[in-house]
Order: C-alpha cells, then sequence, then structure tokens
C-alpha cells in the first residue's frame, strides 16, 4: 500500500520514535510506527480486517469513510481510503478515543 500523512507532523513521528514518544507516549509512540509499518506492508486495506490486534473498524457519522486503527487502550489511529482498490491510504491523525 501507499501510506500518505495528512500531516508533517505525523510523518515525523513515523520516521522519528523519540518525537513518538514524546507526543503520545512510550508505547503509544512505537505502536504508532508498528501500524505505520504495517500500513505499508499490506497488500490493500481489506487485509487489514484480517489483523485482530489492529482492531480495524469503519467509523460513523461524522468521521464516515474514515477507519480507526487500535494503538492502546483509548488511542487510535484515524486512516482513509483514497481510492476504491484501497491501495492508498492517508494517515489523518492520532486521537483519544471518545475525545477525553
Amino acid at each position: 500500500m501507499v501510506v500518505r500523512f495528512a500531516t508533517s507532523r505525523l510523518e515525523r513521528c513515523y520516521r522519528e520514535i523519540r518525537l513518538a514518544q514524546r507526543e503520545w507516549g512510550q508505547n503509544v509512540g512505537r505502536t504508532y510506527i508498528q501500524r505505520i509499518n504495517t500500513l505499508w506492508a499490506a497488500r490493500n486495506g481489506r487485509d487489514l480486517f484480517i489483523l485482530k490486534a489492529l482492531d480495524m473498524h469503519p467509523l460513523k457519522g461524522d468521521r464516515r469513510g474514515q477507519h480507526s486503527i487500535r494503538l492502546g487502550d483509548r488511542e487510535r489511529l484515524i486512516v482513509a481510503f483514497e481510492d476504491d482498490a484501497w491501495t492508498i491510504v492517508p494517515v489523518e491523525e492520532v486521537s483519544k478515543h471518545y475525545g477525553d
């Protein structure tokens, strides 16, 4: 798959583990990098549903068309797919589930 980052900060956090850990904590920072590596390795987005550890699921409401991937107990990675083949994935944001 082709991974794109919505912001340069998200890309820098992927490339620099210290920055990711400073941004979200040690465990979530490390998991963020692992999840992005998983996105790169997948053939398409549909492959990600098979990996139970990701807990990938579609979002509803204002986030319709986006998907959530688990990073920690409350943190999630928000992604979307740009094409019908699910091979281009923009990384939108890292957020705490339920906004707290």
